[in-house]
Formats: structure tokens, sequence, C-alpha cells
């Protein structure tokens, strides 16, 4: 796989799959509602060539204030359906602002669907804050800091999630920032031994 990668924007050719246009599909309302936003989590491994399904993209979003979740609300549902409630209010101030993710999926099809929450603590408004554009065929998205996804993901532990930061970290090994990589694993308190699986 062709890319060119710095810190701020990922450019790079691929074939888009039916999960990418999902999600480059449902991140352009966003970013034409003017909602700032951040995948994290399998998707950001997916996107890149990782081979294997989902069922969810997980998307932190900025909290805004019930008047701006309202317009955003109306467009969504013109072409998505919430998994969770048929109410705007029930889902901002039911689930949003109980730090409750909500679910989006295409009309009719429940999978697959957005998890779309609101930043809930520090390492979330960092990831937001320093969030990578992802730029395929001049189309964007917004996903992680890869160092900080591959700590997270080795952080959560399953052979899942640990095969999605091995896969990371060998794709981007000669491009990411070692450095920021180490703070994050000791930030999330990683052991040695599951750190190793990395095969630096």
């Amino acid at each position: 796989m062709e890319y060119l990668f710095s810190k701020e924007k990922i450019v790079m050719n691929k074939v888009f799959s039916s999960l990418d246009r999902f999600v480059f599909d449902f991140c352009s309302i966003l970013e034409k509602s003017k909602i700032n936003y951040v995948i994290v989590s399998g998707y950001v491994a997916i996107v890149f060539g990782r081979s294997r399904n989902t069922e969810d993209i997980d998307i932190l979003v900025e909290q805004i204030d019930f008047e701006d979740f309202e317009r955003l609300w109306k467009t969504l549902i013109k072409k998505y359906s919430c998994l969770n409630t048929n109410n705007a209010k029930s889902a901002y101030f039911e689930y949003l602002l109980n730090k409750t993710a909500i679910r989006f999926s295409e009309k009719n099809n429940f999978i697959p669907n957005i998890e779309f929450k609101f930043l809930k603590d520090e390492k979330d408004a960092y990831c937001l804050k320093n969030a990578v554009e992802l730029n395929i065929h001049k189309r964007r998205i917004f996903i992680s800091p890869i160092e900080l996804q591959i700590a997270y993901k080795l952080a959560l532990g399953s052979i899942k999630d640990i095969e999605d930061a091995r896969f990371l970290f060998k794709l981007f090994e000669h491009d990411i920032d070692k450095k920021e990589l180490d703070f994050w694993i000791r930030s999330f308190n990683i052991k040695k031994e599951i750190r190793e699986q990395l095969g630096e």
C-alpha cells in the first residue's frame, strides 16, 4: 500500500469497500454540520488494510449543545436510523450527556453502525485535538493519532486488539514517533510482555 505520512495528514490510495463508503459518507455529514469528531478503535486498522470484520465504528465527538445536536439529528435521520431511540431529546439527555453512546445505521440495516459518543476524558480530548486527517481519493475523515491508537489497542489486551496494534505498528513503524508511543504505553500502564507483542 502506498501512502504519504505526516503528523497531521496521511494520504493514500485504495479501493473503497462498502464499509469505507459508509464511514466516509457519515463523516461528511458531521463535517458539513461543523461537528468536530475523531474515529478511534478497530476501523483505524481496517481502513489501512487490516483484514477483519467489525460491526461498529467508534466516533468521538466534541460535546455540543442540544440545539446543534438537534440540527445534526434532523440531517442524519434522513438517511440513518438511531438504534437507541427515535427521539433527539432522549438521545441527547438520556444517552450522550450520561456518557453513553448512541448508534446510527443505514435505514433497515443494523450492521455496520456508528457508535457516536461525546468525549469522556483527557485522552479523548487529546485524540480529538490531535486528530489526523486521512485523505483517500480527495475525500477525508479524521482518525486517532497512530501512536495513541497502538497503545490504546495494547491496553485493551484482547487477541483482536493486540493484532490491530501490531498491524498498525508494522505498517507505520518507520513513520511514527517512538517517544510518543512510549509515552502512551506508560500512560496506559501496559506491561512489558504486552509491549513485546508488537514485535519491535
